[in-house]
């Protein structure tokens, strides 16, 4: 049984055998209906709990679609119905699902809830978010740069903006995949310095640079997210606008990077705060490959779950 519950805790031929896998499926689903079966069915007959403490459009669709591709069953949990952590323990909650599904992947706002329940369930558990990391997003934005521009090996990644959960996770790629990192944003904003710490140890570059502009030089790929949660208050909101309008993501800064840099974004964007429509919808952006990838990525991480 193997867990899927962030990218630097995943061995690093796993994680290159895994980006091959969905790309083998995504080519072998080439003009097929969406709804049709793949060839390979490695999880017929088998129940895929799908757990949502946080709202979810791109990573409830990608995966009910992708386990029932695969031949499985979905069973969709919101936290209301749920109550996780009130009233039953997360433990016994794992132990009790364990019993009635397959695989349980968990979209949740704590990163303990999410250890907890790897801990105690007895089937794979696949972690579709937290506030601290989103390994699965990162694991689609790999396979998009590599399908667009070859091995993201040596390549130089930009993130512009917060240093959130994403951000954490693409710092973990670039130690795993050996791709360098440069952050820029407000100081207040910086990512965890463990994970700066983790890639570093691997050998990857990690730089921490205030101007956008320079940040942005040589760069082969410029990522990016909302600035604001949902779950913000109003005056958070405010303050986070006022910190990080000067990285927004537009044509005078992408034209510091390299012709043929390409632009990421996980979705749902915030169209003319962290990024203008003019970038979204011009040459250089490949948002919407990525989010299809979030399909073709996950179902890979579904087979290595399960051995198959």
């Amino acid at each position: 049984m193997k867990n899927f519950l962030d990218i630097h805790t995943t061995a690093k031929a796993d994680l290159q055998e895994m980006i091959a896998s969905a790309r083998r499926m995504k080519d072998a689903r080439n003009g097929r209906p969406k709804g049709a079966p793949d060839d390979d069915l490695p999880l017929k007959n088998r129940m895929v709990a799908l757990i949502f403490e946080k709202p979810s459009t791109r990573t409830r669709v990608s995966f009910d679609v992708g386990v029932r591709q695969l031949g499985g069953q979905t069973m969709v949990l919101s936290g209301s119905e749920m109550q996780l952590g009130h009233g039953e323990t997360i433990a016994d909650t794992a132990r009790v699902l364990s019993r009635y599904v397959d695989l349980i992947m968990i979209r949740t706002f704590e990163e303990a809830t999410l250890l907890e329940m790897a801990e105690h369930a007895t089937v794979p558990v696949i972690n579709g978010l937290t506030n601290r990391t989103h390994p699965c997003q990162i694991m689609a934005d790999i396979l998009t740069y590599e399908e667009h521009r070859g091995p993201i090996r040596g390549r130089k990644v930009v993130w512009s903006g917060d240093g959130n959960n994403v951000c954490a996770s693409f710092l973990h790629a670039a130690g795993q995949f050996g791709f360098d990192l440069t952050f820029t944003g407000p100081q207040p904003l910086d990512p965890e310095q463990e994970w700066v710490d983790f890639a570093r140890a691997q050998g990857s570059t990690v730089v921490i640079e205030r101007d956008p502009v320079k940040a942005v030089e040589g760069a082969d790929l410029i990522v990016t997210d909302t600035w604001v949660s949902m779950h913000d208050p109003q005056s958070a909101k405010e303050r986070r606008h006022n910190q990080l309008r000067p990285y927004q993501i537009n044509e005078a800064l992408m034209a510091h990077a390299k012709p043929d840099a390409l632009f990421m974004h996980c979705l749902p964007a915030h169209r003319e705060d962290e990024v203008t429509s003019a970038v979204m919808d011009g040459p250089n952006s490949v948002i919407f490959d990525e989010a299809e990838n979030r399909l073709h990525a996950q179902k890979a991480v579904l087979r290595w779950c399960v051995g198959a």
